[in-house]
């Protein structure tokens, strides 16, 4: 089944990569794909994990848009980006 989920704090590529390598991890996930012009993050899976990659996306500082979005998920979201740059 494919599922989008639309983030806030997704600023650039930097941002992009950091999300991409972090729900990776996640087992049973396929074709993932972040679009940084529309803050969407798409994905395929055959288990139930939307709730771990919601999860974890909010740990790594990229809440599902409607979701709180406090100071340090913003804070988070800045490290990851950074992060993200420097390893491209």
């Amino acid at each position: 089944m494919e599922y989008t989920i639309i983030v806030q704090n997704l600023k650039c590529g930097g941002c992009a990569s950091t999300i991409t390598k972090g729900i990776d991890s996640i087992d049973g996930l396929d074709k993932v794909n972040v679009d940084v012009d529309t803050s969407a993050i798409s994905f395929t899976t055959n288990n139930d994990t939307i709730d771990n990659v919601l999860d974890k996306l909010a740990k790594m500082g990229y809440p599902a848009e409607g979701e709180s979005n406090s100071l340090g998920q913003k804070t988070k979201s800045f490290v990851s980006c950074a992060v993200g740059k420097m390893s491209n």
